[in-house]
């Protein structure tokens, strides 16, 4: 086997961890929603669990990167790829992270009505969970394209957390009674918005992957 091809091979080893892991932060996030919705404990308790199963994928991308880096001596196109994918998982933890800590704010919840409904809240999460699969998937396809149209979503989330927000701070000035619980949904909602964030920051290392540029400047 020749070393381009050994090459090749590895990458696509990778490209398939990284789905895998992107697939697994996805159903976290839905699952993180799904468990606040329903009061769901145990599946808060799983989405918990979970993490640390992303956190070994992540350790095992980062050795693949490594290991490629080390013995095939990429050309630039190929050690853009590899540089990317490392951003990228930098990124794709935290989200892992993100949605924990939304499934273990859901946790606080007892039986008492929600202080509003949760229409925007999972809004929010399913716009979020569809960035962050497409700009797997565009990475994959080196679709810088697709990448824009990503990052244009942001806004839609970044909407929604406003209007979270400002609800959330109407109902605090009629009354203060249900402070702690008005506090953990806009904790939430902040979860929420950084994971779109973290969206947009692995769609533009994938621009990097495609044309050596980084927020517009060139990098390699």
């Amino acid at each position: 086997m020749s070393a381009r091809t050994e090459f090749d091979r590895e990458l696509e080893q990778l490209h398939l961890d990284m789905i895998r892991m992107g697939g697994l932060i996805e159903d976290a996030i839905d699952k993180s929603i799904v468990a606040l919705e329903k009061r769901d404990k145990e599946l808060a308790q799983e989405i918990i669990r979970n993490d640390k199963t992303i956190d070994d994928l992540d350790r095992l991308i980062e050795t693949e990167c490594l290991r490629l880096l080390l013995k095939q001596q990429p050309v630039a196109r190929d050690l853009r790829a590899i540089s990317t994918a490392l951003k990228m998982i930098t990124d794709m933890e935290r989200i892992g992270d993100q949605a924990a800590d939304i499934a273990d704010v859901s946790l606080r919840f007892d039986d008492k009505p929600f202080l509003k409904t949760l229409e925007h809240i999972p809004l929010m999460a399913h716009i979020a969970s569809s960035m962050v699969k497409d700009s797997i998937n565009a990475f994959v396809k080196s679709d810088t394209d697709m990448c824009r149209e990503i990052m244009s979503r942001d806004d839609e989330v970044d909407s929604l957390f406003e209007t979270v927000k400002q609800d959330i701070i109407a109902i605090m000035v009629k009354s203060t009674s249900e402070a702690d619980q008005a506090i953990d949904f806009l904790q939430i909602a902040k979860y929420l918005e950084r994971i779109g964030d973290h969206a947009v920051n692995i769609c533009e290392w994938v621009i990097f992957s495609v044309t050596g540029e980084h927020k517009n400047k060139k990098i390699l």
